[in-house]
């Protein structure tokens, strides 16, 4: 019978999978970002190579089917995926228009921005929405999604990997920080964005969407959130509560209808994970979110 480092790049009793199952991904995505927005290179980066802002949401799906993969695929597919990327980043360019430079997409200094910025909005919103992760899991948490940076080329050594460090990165980083014509237009978008072709039936309902953007705008840090001033501050006790009840409301829904936000190559995915573990004798009654129970852990996982 095959093990757990067969099965699944992450196992379940992974800080990684108490932090990526938690619903609370959805507002710690969009404030990822709104944040990797501030680097102007980076945001130019996305800018000339992608259709983001025709479907700022088709980037959002992308980036959870790459954490999907590389958390709860099986190691060829965590391996298939960041070699996807690694080409996909190689052979794209950046043409910066303040220096008439041109930059590689595969910059380290660039990758390790995206990063940490998407990795840190993950777990700062899960742990002020409600998720409860001691200092040591949340620094476990960010060692190992060094593993995840490793898929797209970064060195995992040169990684921040407790919040220590990842609280000096951003310090280190912050001086060349700067809100740029398109990180002020991607916010713009996403707090009122364009919906893709095939979601278009949903425009009725858009304007329900803004709270969302709103609350995802509000948990950025407040330096992100001076440099932006895109929308009157708030009391952040409220963000707080508007927080613990969106993750409290998404997280009470079933799993295989959640599953239907994501796209059907990662609904496919997920299910053959849950297969996976099923066979290796982990109870999956629950789906994947209930493995995050000790109780429902095999005694003796299958070696």
């Amino acid at each position: 019978m095959a093990s757990i480092e067969e099965i699944v790049v992450q196992p379940p009793h992974s800080a990684t999978w108490q932090v990526h199952l938690d619903r609370s991904m959805w507002v710690g995505g969009v404030r990822g970002l709104m944040l990797q927005a501030l680097h102007p290179l980076a945001m130019r980066g996305v800018w000339q190579n992608s259709d983001f802002q025709q479907d700022p949401f088709g980037r959002l799906r992308r980036t959870a089917d790459f954490v999907g993969r590389v958390t709860f695929g099986s190691p060829d597919e965590a391996d298939e995926i960041g070699r996807r990327v690694r080409g996909i980043h190689k052979a794209l360019r950046i043409h910066d228009p303040d220096t008439g430079r041109t930059h590689r997409v595969d910059d380290p200094e660039l990758l390790l921005w995206v990063h940490c910025a998407e990795v840190s909005s993950y777990l700062e919103v899960a742990r002020r929405g409600g998720l409860r992760l001691t200092e040591r899991e949340a620094d476990r948490y960010l060692s190992e999604q060094r593993k995840s940076a490793a898929y797209v080329g970064l060195h995992p050594e040169d990684v921040p990997g407790t919040c220590a460090e990842m609280e000096a990165y951003f310090k280190q980083v912050r001086p060349g920080l700067r809100v740029t014509p398109e990180a002020a237009s991607t916010v713009r978008f996403l707090l009122w964005p364009r919906l893709p072709r095939e979601l278009r039936m949903l425009s009725a309902g858009k304007p329900a969407y803004f709270p969302f953007g709103a609350l995802c705008y509000y948990t950025l840090p407040d330096w992100a959130r001076q440099m932006y001033g895109a929308l009157p501050e708030v009391p952040q006790a409220t963000v707080t509560a508007a927080l613990k009840a969106f993750r409290l409301g998404l997280n009470s829904l079933p799993e295989s209808v959640h599953d239907h936000a994501f796209m059907p190559a990662t609904r496919e995915m997920l299910q053959a994970a849950r297969e996976r573990l099923g066979a290796a004798g982990y109870d999956v009654s629950r789906g994947l979110r209930g493995l995050t129970d000790p109780r429902r852990r095999p005694a003796k996982p299958a070696a």
